[in-house]
């Protein structure tokens, strides 16, 4: 017996060495860490448990047989992050850069089916050269078999890739499925084709900084969620990130003790809004002013900066945010705010996390450049997103809900549950200003009509009481109370039960 433990040890200790010594030492000089040491930065201590370790691939074309690795490129299994269920694939580029044979396809299959029977979250972290070449047709099949498992998968379980270094070809489409994907700045890269491919094909020189960097998705191609400066920064947000997350759509959204009162008025929120109108402010500062110690994850937020998202606590349980930022464009609506924030909304539904809602938008962005790339459709999706969801649903109007973006910031018409106005709150079809010079067009060349004109349309239409009277708004509430009152709502909703009609699956906007 004792020869049989002796050769586990053996295959153990050199399965774990991956591609070997040199090739560890190169990923280290990149400044990366290993498949195995990023699991294990990623996982509780000790809690890692490996699948098929000594999997090897089966090929046998241009010398193969003769260049065998255990594992095969990916390293596969489940742990738990601060106790709680995860499975995790890493792919390896010390072994054969990390591509994708059929073996290795087979692991991440297995890890998937898992994860999808025991319903728990599963992370990706690649750093992978794409598909092996050497198997030509049998590794598409194993990406298109992955790929499948990510469409199944969606909307049950949390799918999260965290890209760690080159990422193209077939290995761009899994974490274009998944949930959330996160980049690290300078080492990672995504692209459906690498530069070289692009100057032949294009003639275009690029860097692959520049074609798919992280500075790129991030900024440019809303691809990536969000980039850290390094491996271990990464996968401790990721940590962070799973805590918020319910391990499945029929588990209930997580909940640690909390230690911040919500009984305590905050009334530097009286003053948040200023007097002037057409004045910004931040709104990420009533966020972390209403949330459980300010702890915000915020998503995508490099991106549309003029809508923020973002999960955060209160009284210790998950809730995601969405807020109009009028320190961008005023905080209008535009084609990629709506999109940022309508998968935003559809991911919180999908997994029972309550979305909280502040409102200070102008309407949507007009122009042709909007209006050429499909602004109406864009901004449908949000509009449909909401509407769609069934999860409770609390809205806060800090300042201006004009036009149709009134109605699409979850409005108590798109089923609402609890929507609370500040005493700043100008609900209307359009600015004074510009309602006015529509509807007294004939009195636009007398300053002192006008002047009076527009005073008489504040007072009768830019108040929340005109709302308030037709049941629009539930209340009207000091801003210094509006963690408490939130904190309330959710604590109300916490039993709600609302399904929508039958039906295969709906038709969004795309």
């Amino acid at each position: 017996m004792k020869h049989v433990l002796v050769e586990l040890e053996e295959r153990r200790a050199k399965a774990r060495l991956g591609g070997g010594e040199a090739r560890i030492a190169a990923q280290h000089a990149k400044g990366k860490l290993t498949a195995r040491e990023r699991i294990e930065c990623f996982l509780d201590e000790g809690s890692f448990e490996e699948f098929d370790m000594f999997v090897e691939h089966r090929s046998t074309d241009f010398g193969m047989q003769d260049t065998k690795i255990s594992g095969d490129g990916v390293v596969t299994g489940w742990g738990t992050v601060n106790g709680r269920t995860v499975f995790i694939f890493a792919k390896d580029f010390t072994v054969f850069g990390g591509s994708l044979s059929e073996a290795h396809a087979e692991k991440v299959i297995k890890l998937q089916d898992m994860a999808l029977k025991n319903r728990a979250p599963i992370i990706g972290l690649y750093d992978a050269g794409g598909a092996r070449i050497q198997e030509g047709v049998a590794a598409l099949g194993g990406y298109a078999e992955i790929f499948q498992r990510n469409v199944l998968a969606s909307g049950v379980i949390p799918q999260i890739s965290v890209i760690m270094g080159p990422c193209a070809g077939g290995d761009v489409y899994s974490p274009a499925m998944t949930d959330f994907i996160f980049m690290v700045r300078d080492t990672s890269y995504m692209f459906v084709t690498g530069p070289d491919v692009v100057k032949t094909v294009t003639n275009e020189t690029v860097s692959a900084e520049e074609l798919g960097g992280a500075s790129i998705h991030t900024t440019k191609s809303s691809i990536a969620d969000g980039a850290y400066d390094n491996d271990v920064e990464a996968l401790l947000q990721m940590r962070r990130l799973i805590d918020l997350l319910p391990q499945s759509n029929t588990s209930d959204v997580p909940e640690i003790d909390n230690y911040q009162s919500v009984d305590e008025m905050d009334a530097s929120l009286d003053t948040l809004v200023p007097d002037n109108a057409n004045k910004p402010y931040d709104v990420k500062e009533l966020i972390v002013k209403v949330i459980d110690e300010g702890d915000f994850f915020e998503i995508q937020a490099a991106f549309a900066k003029n809508i923020v998202c973002g999960f955060g606590r209160v009284e210790g349980r998950t809730v995601g945010l969405v807020a109009n930022q009028p320190m961008v464009l005023a905080g209008v609506l535009d084609s990629d705010a709506s999109r940022k924030a309508a998968r935003f909304v559809r991911f919180c539904d999908c997994f029972n996390i309550p979305i909280v809602t502040f409102v200070d938008v102008p309407g949507f962005l007009p122009g042709t450049a909007q209006e050429y790339g499909g602004l109406i459709k864009h901004g449908a999706k949000l509009l449909f997103a909401y509407g769609e969801a069934t999860v409770p649903k609390v809205t806060v109007i800090t300042r201006k809900a004009y036009g149709g973006a009134y109605d699409v910031m979850a409005s108590k018409h798109l089923r609402g549950d609890i929507n609370y106005a500040w005493p700043s709150a100008q609900i209307a079809v359009m600015g004074a200003k510009g309602a006015v010079e529509i509807i007294f067009r004939k009195d636009i060349a007398d300053p002192e009509k006008i002047a009076a004109h527009t005073k008489m349309y504040e007072d009768r239409f830019l108040s929340p009481f005109v709302a308030a009277e037709r049941g629009y708004i539930d209340e009207v509430i000091m801003p210094h109370s509006t963690r408490k009152r939130i904190a309330r709502g959710l604590r109300m909703l916490r039993n709600k039960s609302l399904s929508n009609p039958w039906k295969k699956h709906d038709n969004i906007p795309l």
